[in-house]
């Protein structure tokens, strides 16, 4: 190119406009649309993001962004964590929930049995204790009457106390403890001093063959934690509580799981001694073969004792076939813990106990101080011996769906969650033997979990078999 073009096209280029800029990173693209929550990420690249980078490599050092240091989270200190765990997980006293918490000696069964109980209170003047109605509450295996503390908390404040409500803990749960003097109870006694480590150790014979826990007779095992035994036990306390029927308040029978099995089969023992049972109320137990009622946890498989439904095939002996899964749950369980805080927050933990208020009443009375002295690798151990109990399991459920359809009495069943009834159940509900409630959001612990609205199906099943208005008279028929 010769010198007179190349000044020509140098002027030419002299004359054209300058470029556009590029627009800097943090400029919005037109498709771009903007989150609520652009404003806050705005003001976090401020503070944690890069700036803006130097124009050229010859800018100076002093021209570079400082780089925002990271806030640090301190892990809290253990002082801190014991505060807080102090905090949220203490126990709570009772106290508000019942009345009174007393122990009740019966003979007839040899125990002296711990009983909380909140008396029902005269709606007026001339009502007698006969024409009161009483809730009668028995736990789980496993649990305790308290249990039932933020229950009957909430019948209490929504009856106003009209409604009264006995909760108590069964043989070897809780704080019921043998009669002083009885060889073959403090038999049991010692058996539960020993369960603790034999939980951990190798669990109760089973048959090689089939899996199937060897079947006992009440009485042979060193704890008789048998449905026989169980029926008899409450019925004696009923008879030692309300000696005479005639004077005895109406009863309302509440069973949750293992104690729904026991207030069945003692509903009619009752009546046939002339008391009034205005009502049969069991909460999440089913017998079934097809949905059979294991007791595992959904989620983690820590405690044993939370059921659930699970599909086994539909023959007789399917329920044996689940008992061996039992053992091996009761061994993975914690032996004890360190502090009663500690228990508290493991039932919170693994959800089977999802009320916290609940959890701090009733945790505590599962659990005892160790008698090992300071050789204890725990301090606090449990005070049922579930794996003692491992011969009783199938003669607790067998049978049950048909003993609860031959209730003389109102019946209601409550479940946690859908598909769980049997056929035998399934049946009698379709013809309208029964009452079904299923609550969704709950485990099986559904009376801890949700007390308000258990409650509220409880009162209302009350109000519809048994409460009458003062001075209502029920018209024959042709009366005008």
């Amino acid at each position: 190119m010769s010198d007179l073009a190349r000044s020509a096209l140098q002027a030419r280029i002299a004359k054209l406009p300058n470029s556009p800029s590029i627009p800097s990173p943090t400029t919005q693209a037109p498709w771009a649309t903007q989150d609520e929550g652009d404003e806050e990420g705005e003001e976090d690249d401020e503070v944690d993001g890069l700036g803006d980078l130097p124009t050229s490599a010859s800018a100076s050092a002093s021209s570079k962004p400082m780089l925002s240091a990271a806030p640090t989270r301190r892990r809290p200190s253990p002082s801190q964590r014991t505060a807080h765990r102090l905090a949220t997980y203490s126990p709570i006293s009772a106290a508000a929930h019942f009345s009174q918490a007393l122990s009740v000696s019966v003979p007839a069964s040899g125990l002296d049995h711990r009983v909380y109980y909140t008396p029902p209170v005269p709606t007026s003047a001339s009502t007698t204790a006969d024409s009161s109605t009483v809730i009668v509450c028995h736990h789980g295996a496993g649990y305790t009457g308290l249990s039932f503390a933020c229950l009957a908390q909430e019948i209490t404040t929504v009856t106003k106390g009209e409604l009264g409500i006995l909760a108590l803990d069964a043989r070897s749960h809780g704080r019921t403890k043998p009669i002083q003097g009885d060889p073959v109870l403090q038999a049991e006694a010692e058996a539960k001093t020993t369960s603790s480590s034999a939980e951990h150790s190798a669990p109760p014979s089973i048959s090689d063959a089939t899996g199937d826990t060897k079947p006992s007779k009440p009485g042979t095992s060193p704890v008789d934690l048998s449905i026989e035994r169980l029926t008899e036990d409450f019925v004696q306390l009923i008879k030692t509580v309300y000696p005479d029927p005639a004077e005895a308040p109406s009863l309302l029978l509440l069973g949750h799981s293992m104690g729904g099995t026991v207030l069945v089969r003692a509903c009619p023992i009752l009546q046939d001694a002339k008391y009034r049972v205005s009502g049969v109320i069991v909460l999440d137990v089913v017998e079934g073969t097809r949905n059979l009622n294991i007791f595992l946890t959904t989620k983690n498989l820590t405690n044993p004792f939370v059921a659930f439904s699970t599909r086994l095939p539909s023959r007789q002996g399917s329920a044996l076939e689940a008992m061996p899964l039992m053992h091996g749950l009761l061994a993975s369980r914690p032996a004890g813990f360190d502090s009663l805080e500690e228990a508290i927050e493991w039932h919170l933990s693994n959800r089977t106990i999802r009320n916290p208020t609940s959890a701090r009443v009733s945790v505590p009375s599962m659990f005892t101080e160790s008698t090992d002295g300071p050789m204890a690798e725990h301090t606090y151990v449990w005070r049922a011996p579930l794996q003692l109990t491992a011969p009783f399991w199938t003669g607790w459920f067998t049978g049950l769906s048909a003993s609860f359809l031959a209730v003389r009495s109102a019946r209601l069943l409550i479940l946690a969650g859908t598909d769980r009834l049997d056929k035998t159940l399934m049946i009698g509900q379709m013809q309208g033997k029964f009452q079904l409630e299923v609550l969704p959001d709950v485990g099986h612990m559904l009376h801890e979990d949700n007390p308000e609205k258990i409650a509220g199906l409880l009162v209302e099943f009350w109000k519809r078999n048994e409460r009458l208005p003062i001075g209502f008279k029920v018209k024959k028929v042709g009366e005008s």
